[in-house]
């Protein structure tokens, strides 16, 4: 079942005005040089005064115009655990492991339908996750690469699946056959992303800051998906965890998958889920029941981070890594979806 936990309130504090960016950044989707398992867990714990420099964040608008807004966090309780890691098995060097276990979506009555569209592809090739009537959570390095934001991300779009519908009965030329989705483009308001992803980026790049919500200009109808706080492994039925994205080797496709959790930090998942670049954003979702009830509900605890080289014992290795949506990220994103902390008191 989900378990309901107390959040802690995050609450903005003073905000200042920022010089626009440059967006001269290369989109990069595979990141190397990254602190992988043994670094994280030689990591301290974040004091609470770090807690506040990370999850600060900042907010740029569609006209190019920047703002940093300092935040400050209350009612939260210090894990003295430390990133603490389970089970560990080595890896191959692959995005790919074994036998590809993708799922093509090709039927238009489950593409077009709750939990496959709820995925959306964005301008700059990754995937991302309906969080709201107005909101979609994807991967920070979507947007930026720790210095400056990509290129094509002052004029960002987000792409809701739709199947083209023919009208006249008759084949247009060049209609893509098999339902396939095409997208209806929307533009983006403005893009939240944690201070966490600028910090230290040109040494260790840590993922636990890997996440950004864009906000759309206009809201879309359609039924989104609800955040939920990350379980442990040993909570969730059978380590599963499910994901839809665009992936690029795969083309004009909503590509499917689920996989179990291998290893995992306070923060991150580790996981061989077959996916290629593309697919970067991806909201990933577990299904349990509501507490109380009979009915199953589906929830996002994490975003997939994509497959990243980490240093593992003086060596890089390749993982396929999500960002979990711990308590404070819970009660951050929330934040950014209502503009206050009194609807995201518990999740």
């Amino acid at each position: 079942t989900w378990h309901l936990k107390k959040i802690p309130q995050i609450v903005s504090e003073r905000t200042f005005s920022l010089d626009s960016p440059k967006f001269e950044a290369k989109t990069k989707l595979e990141l190397n040089s990254v602190c992988g398992i043994e670094c994280q867990r030689k990591l301290p714990v974040p004091s609470l005064s770090d807690l506040k420099d990370l999850l600060s964040y900042e907010t740029v608008f569609e006209n190019g115009t920047r703002i940093l807004t300092e935040v400050n966090v209350l009612g939260l309780a210090l894990d003295p655990a430390g990133n603490t890691t389970t089970r560990r098995s080595s890896r191959k060097k692959r995005q790919i492991y074994g036998t590809d276990s993708r799922f093509s979506i090709y039927d238009k009555r489950f593409m077009t339908k709750f939990p496959f569209n709820t995925a959306v592809k964005i301008s700059t090739g990754c995937s991302g996750i309906l969080i709201s009537p107005k909101h979609v959570l994807t991967a920070a390095h979507c947007l930026h690469n720790g210095k400056d934001y990509v290129k094509g991300s002052k004029r960002l779009r987000v792409g809701l699946m739709k199947t083209k519908s023919r009208g006249d009965g008759r084949k247009h030329k060049g209609a893509k056959r098999n339902g396939m989705p095409s997208f209806q483009w929307t533009r983006v308001k403005s893009t939240h992303i944690p201070k966490g992803w600028f910090k230290g980026v040109s040494e260790d790049i840590a993922l636990d800051y890997d996440y950004a919500v864009l906000e759309l200009k206009r809201p879309h109808k359609r039924k989104y998906m609800e955040l939920g706080i990350s379980p442990t492994i040993k909570m969730m039925p059978g380590s599963m965890i499910h994901f839809s994205g665009f992936d690029n080797d795969r083309s004009g496709q909503l590509v499917y998958r689920f996989c179990s959790i291998s290893d995992e930090s306070n923060d991150l998942f580790y996981q061989y889920c077959d996916a290629e670049p593309g697919s970067t954003g991806s909201g990933v979702y577990l299904r349990l029941k509501e507490p109380n009830k009979k009915k199953w509900k589906r929830k996002i605890i994490a975003v997939y981070s994509g497959h990243q080289w980490v240093d593992v014992n003086g060596e890089q290795q390749d993982y396929n890594v999500a960002v979990r949506i711990t308590p404070l990220k819970y009660a951050q994103i929330c934040f950014w979806i209502h503009g206050n902390d009194e609807n995201c008191t518990q999740g």
